[in-house]
């Protein structure tokens, strides 16, 4: 029995072609934060699709998109990972929103209402995380350190802010960080004691000074 021979047609494949400078206008970057014109219809369609549409009419349908559209363009991508991210955090709005809807229908069952409330609680979560990746993404998710007590004793130096790791290593450097400041001891007064009568305290110098008599009052007895 003869194993039967694979068809040309089995054999077919896909090519993908990149396209000339004519897709690389950039016209809708604003929308999918690419260069590419064809990444950013893509992605703007994506996003569309997260709708709820079942109960639109053609008006409602078109606001919908045009809202979508506006939404991506005011997130303003720069480049295709905010693009992404972008078109995630409306999908999750999308979904979370929906679920707040069923959660609230009047006809909806105290288990059905548990259940969208929990979904609805899950994408919300998933909507903050993604913007907390976009900050970051962005730069704007750095660390703040807030320093409340630093006790610097006469002589030393305190450095607020990242500092380099001893021997090199790849923590952030101090250069890295123009707000830090450095703090330096400052004398203060000295603090008068409340107790007057202790409060003169002699010291001791380097002057000549006496000695007294080893002898003293002794009172020697001569013989005889």
């Amino acid at each position: 029995m003869s194993a039967k021979k694979p068809d040309a047609d089995d054999k077919k494949t896909t090519t993908a072609f990149a396209n000339g400078l004519e897709s690389q206008k950039g016209t809708l970057k604003h929308i999918g934060g690419s260069q590419s014109d064809d990444w950013n219809k893509i992605l703007a369609n994506q996003t569309g699709r997260t709708l709820w549409l079942k109960h639109s009419d053609n008006d409602t349908r078109d606001q919908q998109y045009d809202a979508t559209i506006a939404g991506l363009i005011g997130i303003g991508p720069k480049d295709e990972i905010e693009g992404m991210i972008a078109a995630q955090l409306l999908a999750a709005h999308n979904a979370s929103m929906e679920c707040y809807r069923r959660a609230m229908s009047g006809e909806q069952t105290f288990e059905g209402r548990r259940e969208n409330l929990s979904q609805a609680n899950k994408l919300s979560r998933t909507y903050a995380a993604l913007l907390d990746a976009l900050n970051r993404h962005r730069g704007k998710g750095q660390q703040k350190v807030t320093v409340e007590h630093v006790h610097v004793h006469a002589g030393g130096q305190a450095v607020v802010g990242m500092v380099e790791r001893p021997g090199g290593g790849d923590g952030p450097k101090s250069e890295d960080q123009p707000h830090a400041k450095q703090i330096t001891h400052a004398p203060q007064p000295a603090v008068r004691s409340p107790d007057k009568e202790r409060e003169p305290v002699p010291i001791a110098g380097d002057a000549e000074r006496p000695l007294p008599d080893p002898w003293g009052d002794v009172a020697w007895c001569s013989e005889g």
